[in-house]
């Protein structure tokens, strides 16, 4: 039997929550407050702890903040939130929470968290204010929690981070994100893409010369890694780096040192090197393309970015995020359900960048101010923005019914999220039913 804490100032809720871990066998101790929350632990020692976000006073975070910074023996500590965000979620993470759920919160997800809890210690956090600025790391789907929740936990280490992903799938953006909310936010983020570069110029760029090093090298140039010194370096498509510039790379790694082209001279930097990639570099290495000892050397701590196709719940989300970015300071253009449907439908081989793409050009060239499918279907040369037609893509269909109402019925509940912003009840009306069956089939579809 654990001794549990609740923090939440929904009573309902806070009371809800202790009757089910009490049914599980636990005894609990339920607060409302933060600053309440401290003096029971200084007073009792819990097992583990469920704590709400959003709270009058002192929030979550800063609750959380305040228990690392004054209790010796801290156990762990589950945030709970009826408003994700992914930057909540990564600086949860980053203070060392040790999971971070959304209400509402099915029984066995409570089960299954309290369980992983009772066996594990939390995470230890960095001691770095937490940044305000918002993430543009748009979504809230499953697949993205878990790379929210990966990027918090590399924030609060100093290790090397291998970012994977597809094509398009915003690497550099997790890359900023994870600087934004580490110890070294205040310091330069220096991002340098190697596969733009010539491999005989790639050498300069990152180490730096000495005037005379070769021809043209008309003056000193002291290279990425000593501009990032202090901060953040991030190789991007680092699975295109030649093999003797991938051995210069261990050394720093190994050394913390670089020696500029044509110098014998070593020089320190203190860097926190951020690779990313999308080839399998575990292939590359099995090939002979990509050396082992570096690999391991960057794949202390790894993000996996997923593809579009696999965070549908985000796809409407992120294109009206386009869309007003695009609009700046003017009304942004809204899409109509049948729009977004259609970009439900679409399978998205260029992931983000290509929907970034798609809805910049929706915003130049469709005049009215409800964008439509036809829209889409066509741009003004005549050509299509995206493939497709009016049927829906083969694999939807699967040659049975039952399995095509439920793909047709999860995008359109993503839909009606997106359109009331994750307002659960508004969603329930618009869609003509009761909020538990709303409720159980976000469940059953991965939306919550």
């Amino acid at each position: 039997m654990a001794h549990l804490l609740i923090v939440d100032d929904d009573d309902a809720f806070r009371e809800t929550l202790a009757e089910t871990l009490q049914g599980l066998g636990h005894r609990t101790l339920e607060v409302a407050r933060g600053a309440e929350a401290l003096d029971a632990m200084r007073e009792a020692r819990f097992d583990a702890v469920f704590l709400d976000h959003r709270m009058p006073g002192m929030d979550g975070l800063q609750t959380l903040a305040a228990m690392r910074a004054r209790i010796a023996h801290l156990p762990p500590v589950i945030v709970l939130t009826a408003h994700a965000s992914g930057s909540n979620t990564i600086e949860a993470m980053r203070l060392g929470a040790f999971d971070h759920l959304t209400k509402p919160i099915r029984r066995d997800a409570v089960i299954e968290v309290l369980a992983r809890a009772l066996r594990a210690e939390a995470p230890s956090a960095a001691s770095t204010p937490f940044n305000s600025e918002e993430d543009e790391l748009i979504g809230l789907s499953n697949a993205m929690r878990e790379v929210h929740k990966r990027i918090g936990l590399a924030a609060a280490s100093a290790a090397p981070v291998l970012i994977l992903g597809e094509t398009g799938t915003g690497k550099e953006m997790v890359a900023r994100a994870l600087h934004r909310h580490s110890a070294r936010a205040d310091a330069p983020l220096i991002a340098i893409n190697c596969a733009a570069i010539p491999r005989e110029l790639l050498e300069s760029e990152l180490f730096g010369h000495v005037r005379g090093a070769f021809t043209g090298a008309t003056g000193d140039r002291p290279g990425c890694f000593r501009a990032a010194d202090g901060g953040v370096l991030l190789l991007d498509e680092i699975g295109d780096m030649a093999l003797n510039v991938q051995a210069k790379i261990l050394r720093v790694l190994q050394q913390g040192e670089v020696t500029p082209l044509g110098s014998h001279r070593t020089v320190k930097v203190d860097v926190r090197v951020v690779a990313a990639t999308h080839r399998d570099l575990s292939t590359a290495v099995r090939d002979g393309s990509f050396r082992e000892d570096l690999f391991y050397r960057l794949n202390v701590l790894s993000i996996q970015v997923p593809p579009l196709r696999d965070r549908l719940a985000d796809i409407v989300p992120l294109a009206e995020h386009f869309l007003r970015r695009a609009a700046a300071s003017d009304a942004p253009k809204a899409l109509s359900t049948a729009a977004a449907q259609w970009l439900i439908r679409h399978s998205w081989p260029g992931n983000v960048r290509e929907l970034r793409n798609l809805m910049e050009r929706c915003h130049a060239l469709v005049r009215q101010r409800v964008i439509d499918s036809t829209d889409l279907a066509g741009d003004a040369d005549g050509g299509s923005m995206i493939d497709g037609g009016n049927s829906l893509p083969a694999d939807w269909l699967d040659g049975e019914l039952p399995a095509s109402v439920e793909r047709l019925e999860r995008l359109l509940i993503a839909h009606a999220l997106s359109q009331t912003g994750g307002n659960r009840a508004e969603t329930a009306r618009r869609l003509g039913i009761h909020r538990q069956l709303l409720y159980r089939k976000m469940a059953q579809y991965g939306l919550d």
